[in-house]
């Protein structure tokens, strides 16, 4: 049996998932949170059993260790370590009816550390169970990746070692899924409700792993042969669909929540841009040259957007003497016209506001005492609607009504 595509699967599957739990530990370091903690050790232990299942991998461990077939161990610890992790997530996780704002996590009080430490301590007592079981079960020779299962399951404590890993491991999963089932249920449709479903539906797809590698194991325990294939070929696909599934589940969210900041931030360009041209003091830094670079923005993008959107206020503020109250006007009265739902109006008729501003602040306009200046909506927006009406703003830059509403006026 070639090892090449394990090889290529595992190793595939593993450096994937680690870059998730990267960028899970990342987040964690700016905004630390048991959750966010919780989340990124569930995708690191099983993201190592895979790295360390690749046959490749598997025999380097026997090479430096001198030890048989270890790399079984570990992989196997790496599972129990993912099984804790999402039995205390299940845990963790706020239900969408407790939420107040964006919580997600539920409060770490003592009542949650307790049901926490009686959850993981059920692990923790276990694990040294299964580093004997499989201790005494030794030697293991020869190097058998991916029969180690079947080749070894004749004898009785490695037999219950691979019964008691397997036992563990479908509790976890079937407890994930349930719990994911039932958030999912409840979630508005979006990234976050698919995100929800995919860890479902991927950990309930990983128990076929579960149910092959049981039979296999069995079988092979009382001397059946032929049934090598379970847990060498249909096991280990289960096994690959569940854990792809599990960390498109989780990075999901997260890459939404990118794309939408990525795509915000340079949806401002163009009022910052406004702003900016009209008094370069507002902003901390000019715009970036060359150009392309700020279309090759990765990081920071939460920081960088927020901060636009703050320079973009204070130029606002900075403009409202020079608004010119009939362009003000023009745009209301188009903006009825034209039926617009009250957020795009306001938008069209702050992005008129401003753009009239900056034309009488190039022509040397005198400010307008503040008992003359209009008054403008959006600004006292709340701070989570406020990046989404900046937006719209800007959009509105672009529009016909608003150079209707700038045209000249007899």
């Amino acid at each position: 049996m070639s090892e090449l595509p394990y090889d290529l699967v595992y190793l595939g599957i593993g450096g994937g998932a680690w870059l998730v739990a990267a960028l899970k530990l990342r987040a964690w370091r700016r905004d630390p949170s048991f959750g966010l903690l919780v989340v990124a050790l569930a995708i690191a232990s099983p993201a190592t059993a895979f790295l360390l299942a690749s046959p490749v991998l598997y025999r380097a461990v026997g090479r430096l260790t001198g030890v048989g077939n270890l790399a079984t161990l570990f992989v196997y610890l790496g599972i129990v370590g993912f099984s804790a992790a999402a039995v205390v997530l299940a845990l963790v996780w706020t239900p969408p009816e407790e939420r107040t704002g964006s919580q997600v996590w539920a409060p770490l009080d003592e009542r949650l550390r307790q049901r926490v430490r009686r959850r993981t301590a059920v692990f923790a007592a276990l694990v040294p169970v299964l580093a004997a079981l499989f201790l005494v079960g030794g030697p293991y020779r020869p190097e058998t990746p991916l029969t180690f299962d079947t080749t070894f399951a004749p004898r009785t404590a490695t037999a219950l070692f691979l019964a008691l890993y397997q036992g563990l491991f479908a509790y976890a999963l079937i407890d994930i899924g349930r719990v994911c089932l039932g958030h999912a249920a409840r979630l508005p449709l979006g990234p976050l409700h698919r995100g929800i479903r995919l860890i479902a539906l991927g950990a309930l797809t990983a128990c076929g792993y579960v149910l092959c590698k049981i039979a296999a194991i069995a079988l092979a325990h009382a001397g059946v042969d032929g049934a090598e294939w379970l847990s060498t070929a249909l096991g280990p696909a289960f096994a690959a669909l569940g854990a792809i599934g599990i960390t498109c589940g989780f990075a999901g969210p997260a890459a939404a929540a990118w794309s939408a900041r990525r795509r915000d931030f340079r949806a401002l360009r163009p009022l910052w841009d406004l702003v900016y041209r009209a008094d370069r003091r507002l902003a901390l830094e000019g715009p970036p040259s060359p150009a392309w670079r700020e279309r090759l923005a990765l990081r920071d993008l939460e920081w960088r957007t927020t901060r636009r959107g703050l320079e973009i206020r204070d130029g606002q503020l900075t403009l409202r003497p020079f608004v010119d109250p009939g362009a003000v006007h023009a745009a209301q009265r188009l903006a009825g016209r034209a039926s617009l739902a009250p957020t795009h109006r306001d938008a069209l008729v702050v992005a008129a506001a401003m753009r009239s501003a900056v034309a009488a602040l190039a022509t040397g306009a005198v400010p307008r005492p503040r008992e003359e200046q209009p008054a403008l909506p959006g600004l006292d927006t709340a701070p989570d609607e406020e990046r989404g009406h900046l937006v719209l703003v800007a959009a509105y830059l672009r529009s016909p009504l608003l150079d209707r509403a700038l045209e000249p006026r007899a």
